[in-house]
């Protein structure tokens, strides 16, 4: 079966990886990042480096010997900054905002059998900023669904919590799926549960991904000398709270006073729960991402380890290049149990078909379990 296909953005090919896995061939990715091609180049993949602005569909098929219809899918995840919950969520304001068009039009003109679509959960929140700087009531991901709409693809689209498919992390991920061909998609269904009977089915925990790599450190950031004398008394698991009374007001300045939780604030993780949702860089102040029993920040292999890349992935450019393309990545378990959604779909095997559902609706109450777990919205 035919299962070329081309990403869009594709970064450190986080979300690429875990397709091929699934067994989708991603036949070329593209970047406006010269360090992300370079990273791509170097794992022997191929590439194109352009913005995706003025880039056709056209020149992107022709690079892989293939014509409008063909393509299997198109995959990607337009910049996600606008709509992070730690930005100033300017939306389409923003000019990055505006490259989800841009990803849409690639899709109209390449006319792929399915496409995912992928941003941050932020995305589902943002409200569109009027010409003043002033937020309206219109929210942006209404505006990405009628643009959608316009496509004639059936879609299914929702919030998917990476820490259920196997991943040793907590990353909550905006997902589309689209069917050109009015197939009956779906959202992929978890595979890894917090209580389970089976360890092999229970979320993976932060100490069954890097407790290996604790006395291999290669390449790894630094803490400051003033932000280590505080980290030093903060015990496995804990943050800013666990500080000494005293300590407070001096280890936080400003933002003693200010709202919210403040949970990054001197974090340290801690080896028996799941990770954190990795940002990029694990030293900021606000984000702390400090190993649970040394006092330093996670390495660049137990970043790696933890979005799930392979050990000998090749990162191109700065150690502040690599965390960067890291903790902007899909991970690759989530990327995975999409794409073998897609492959199931594709081959007509989604579901098994029963004339009933026998008993007293104990599937019905699973699956409703599944839903309310964060699984499909």
């Amino acid at each position: 079966m035919n299962r070329r296909s081309i990403s869009l953005f594709s970064g450190a090919m986080g979300l690429d990886l875990g397709l091929i896995q699934a067994g989708i061939d991603i036949e070329i990715g593209q970047d406006y990042d010269p360090v992300c091609i370079k990273t791509m180049l170097a794992n022997g993949y191929k590439a194109i480096c352009g913005d995706i602005r003025t880039l056709p569909a056209s020149q992107i098929l022709e690079q892989v010997n293939m014509k409008k219809g063909e393509a299997f899918l198109v995959c990607g995840g337009p910049p996600c900054q606008p709509f992070s919950t730690a930005g100033k969520r300017l939306g389409f304001n923003d000019p990055r905002g505006s490259l989800f068009k841009d990803f849409i039009r690639v899709i109209d003109e390449a006319k792929p059998r399915f496409f995912v679509m992928e941003n941050v959960k932020g995305l589902m929140s943002s409200l569109l900023i009027d010409e003043n700087g002033h937020k309206t009531d219109t929210k942006i991901l209404d505006i990405i669904l009628d643009v959608l709409d316009k496509l004639n693809y059936r879609i299914v689209y929702g919030l998917l919590d990476s820490v259920n498919y196997g991943v040793p992390q907590f990353r909550e991920r905006f997902v589309v799926i689209g069917s050109r061909d009015n197939e009956k998609i779906f959202l992929p269904s978890p595979t890894h549960f917090h209580i389970h009977q089976n360890v092999n089915y229970r979320w993976r925990t932060l100490g069954s991904a890097i407790k290996d790599l604790e006395d291999k450190v290669d390449e790894c950031a630094m803490f400051s000398e003033e932000r280590l004398q505080y980290l030093r008394l903060v015990p496995e698991g804990g943050n800013w709270r666990n500080l000494p009374s005293d300590l407070l007001f001096k280890a936080m300045g400003g933002a003693y006073k200010s709202g919210g939780g403040k949970v990054g604030f001197y974090r340290r993780l801690s080896y028996e729960q799941p990770s954190p949702t990795l940002v990029t860089s694990p030293i900021q102040k606000a984000t702390m991402m400090c190993h649970p029993i040394q006092d330093r920040p996670l390495s660049i292999a137990e970043y790696a380890r933890i979005q799930q890349f392979p050990d000998n992935w090749e990162f191109a450019g700065t150690i502040s290049d690599k965390y960067r393309q890291i903790g902007n990545a899909v991970p690759v378990g989530l990327a995975k149990s999409i794409g073998e959604t897609l492959v199931a779909v594709a081959n007509g095997e989604q579901e098994v078909v029963v004339k009933r559902m026998r008993g007293t609706g104990i599937h019905n109450k699973i699956q409703n379990a599944m839903i309310v777990g964060g699984a499909n919205i």
